[in-house]
């Protein structure tokens, strides 16, 4: 279970919504079941087992997704470097 904690919310950077569910809709257009894991443990904040017995799939494969997603996420919503 994953708990809020206002120390815990304060060091993490910022996300800008509106972007990661964009960027969420895009990779559900790739990989629906990526986007997904995403969305059961960003957001739901499930397991990993927890996860694999909503979707049906291993540990491993939620693990694999779930790695696998936030790099591709991570591509998506960094700055454009070349954007000047």
């Amino acid at each position: 279970v994953t708990s809020l904690d206002e120390n815990a919310v304060a060091a993490q950077p910022a996300v800008d919504i509106v972007a990661l569910d964009d960027a969420l809709e895009r990779l559900a257009a790739v990989d629906p079941q990526q986007s997904r894991v995403v969305e059961l443990r960003f957001f739901a904040g499930l397991s990993v087992e927890e996860a694999a017995e909503a979707l049906g799939i291993s540990p491993a494969t939620v693990k694999r997704d779930w790695a696998t997603a936030k790099l591709w996420l991570f591509n998506e919503l960094r700055p454009d470097e070349d954007a000047g």
